[in-house]
């Protein structure tokens, strides 16, 4: 039988590569985010190939809406054997500018919701000795970034979260991994607000969207804990995490002021 994955932030970006990737490998699918026109297009794709996929549009920066999506899953009796926890924004500019609205939906997408459908789902996954929780963080989790605040807060919560989660779940079958990729070919690197996108970015900057969904695949399959994409990502990880935090928020600061005019 195939299994049953779950991706959130499906219609675009690493979500929709995630989904391709898991129904190449065999697994059924339920796609879920805001703009169901998308989801049904990926879902077309999908069908065509041989896959099962269901479409759940829903917007999950809603306070509840985890709790809604589980009681979808559940009323189409489908077994969730991986929930990929994608869905997520960002902004970049001064955290005190931004909008009000903006901030109490990114807290709620990028860490509520995760943090809900993660304990809503690993319940039956422990009750059926298996599972696999693959969450979507950030090479940003490792470090402050001025420009990013709260979006690289948010993606620390996640890294410390899914390390933390994993340990928890050791003995019960199912297991967290959290994905940290940097700079990624996606529109979140086009454009991360409405009035604007980021400054020009070299391109060997930029991972290929297909190459990291392919190491969350991996990583999330293997049960790792914890995946960096990139030797370049590797190594900056490790820089700063033997450095004092002073330096390294310095340094944040520096690189992040051009994200804040």
């Amino acid at each position: 039988m195939r299994k049953w994955a779950l991706v959130t932030g499906a219609s675009s970006g690493i979500g929709e590569e995630l989904a391709r990737v898991y129904a190449q490998h065999d697994h059924n699918l339920i796609v879920v985010a805001r703009r169901e026109d998308r989801l049904e297009s990926l879902a077309r794709e999908l069908r065509a190939k041989g896959t099962e996929v269901r479409v759940v549009a829903e917007d999950l920066a809603q306070p509840g809406a985890a709790n809604e999506l589980f009681l979808t899953v559940q009323r189409l009796g489908i077994h969730v054997d991986v929930l990929v926890n994608n869905a997520g924004f960002t902004y970049h500019g001064k955290f005190t500018a931004m909008d009000a609205g903006k901030v109490t939906d990114m807290v709620q997408l990028n860490v509520s919701t995760l943090a809900a459908l993660s304990h809503r789902f690993a319940a039956p996954m422990i009750a059926a000795g298996d599972g696999r929780i693959l969450n979507i963080s950030s090479v940003t989790a490792f470090q402050p970034v001025p420009g990013f605040a709260l979006y690289a807060a948010g993606k620390a919560f996640v890294l410390s979260f899914t390390e933390a989660l994993a340990e928890e779940l050791k003995g019960t079958g199912v297991s967290a991994t959290a994905l940290c990729p940097g700079l990624t070919d996606t529109a979140m690197v086009d454009g991360v607000s409405d009035d604007g996108g980021l400054p020009a970015i070299p391109t060997f900057m930029i991972s290929d969207v297909r190459a990291v969904a392919n190491e969350g695949f991996e990583a999330a399959e293997r049960r790792e804990v914890v995946r960096v994409p990139g030797i370049a990502n590797q190594m900056t990880t490790l820089w700063v995490q033997s450095q004092p935090r002073w330096l390294v928020r310095t340094l944040g600061g520096i690189f992040g002021r051009q994200f804040m005019k």
